[in-house]
């Protein structure tokens, strides 16, 4: 007689998954779904990172790219994340951040006053769930970086040439065995990101998918920038309805499309003496 027939249920039964094999075992848990919106959330949940630096008053670009083959890029020119050793864990910042669920700057200390995004957890599920994963960060002086395999360090930290920038770079490839179809939908995505833009005043977000090029015809760049933040989102909806009333219109929103490499360029500037 089995142990499911005589309903027995002992200390044995109860399975310890350590590190992230639990976010691989039930990826739903984390990010909603193993289908196209859960493929995209890996990609919010590394913007929501640098956004947060943004929110802190220490970043003001994020350049997200897609390649050919299935990559993701993000890019951000905020502090970098630490790269000394953590106390608690021995290892870098760094690692620990993106092998750790529920480590980040956002638990308490100070680091961030204002936050978005599920930080602390966002870094570690992406690693997680990717094939692979390349963290780069330009702090103090020198570039370092250290690859991932399926949430799990490949190598330790290196420390790499000098350089005068600042900020952070996470690369990853969605892992094919957590997503079936790999796919990305870029109206989907573009709307995400004007959105963020919309709501983190002065933050630019360009997004450039290589993915996409021959299905939209080399029409694959989105940059996205707003002075007033939310204001221009409220405003401009106001203003397109004067506009097409009174031909009045306070501030511009510029689409260029050249094909190849077509860039869609927004930048609302619009006074607060304008809004209704």
């Amino acid at each position: 007689m089995t142990q499911a027939q005589t309903g027995e249920y002992t200390a044995k039964d109860i399975q310890v998954l350590e590190g992230l094999e639990a976010v691989r075992v039930r990826p739903g848990m984390y990010i909603g779904s193993t289908d196209q919106r859960g493929l995209h959330h890996l990609i919010y949940e590394i913007l929501d990172n640098a956004v947060d630096e943004a929110m802190a008053g220490f970043c003001e670009r994020v350049d997200i790219t897609i390649s050919e083959d299935g990559w993701i890029s993000v890019v951000d020119n905020g502090r970098g994340i630490p790269i000394d050793k953590h106390p608690k864990t021995g290892k870098s910042a760094l690692e620990t951040v993106m092998t750790t669920l529920h480590a980040g700057g956002k638990f308490g200390g100070g680091a961030y006053k204002v936050t978005g995004g599920l930080h602390g957890v966002g870094g570690s599920v992406v690693n997680a769930l990717s094939e692979e994963l390349r963290a780069e960060v330009r702090r103090q002086g020198w570039l370092y970086s250290q690859e991932y395999e399926r949430g799990k360090p490949t190598g330790g930290l290196v420390k790499g040439e000098k350089t005068t920038e600042h900020g952070t770079t996470v690369s990853f490839k969605p892992d094919s065995q957590i997503f079936p179809d790999i796919e990305y939908d870029f109206e989907t995505l573009i709307s995400h990101f004007k959105e963020i833009a919309y709501l983190n005043k002065g933050l630019e977000i360009a997004f450039t998918s290589h993915w996409h090029y021959d299905k939209r015809r080399g029409d694959i760049q989105r940059t996205y920038f707003f002075d007033g933040g939310i204001a221009n989102h409220y405003a401009g909806r106001t203003c397109t309805d004067v506009q097409s009333r009174h031909h009045l219109y306070a501030g511009h929103d510029q689409h260029h499309d050249h094909r190849v490499g077509a860039v869609s360029y927004t930048h609302l500037t619009l006074p607060t003496s304008d809004l209704v």
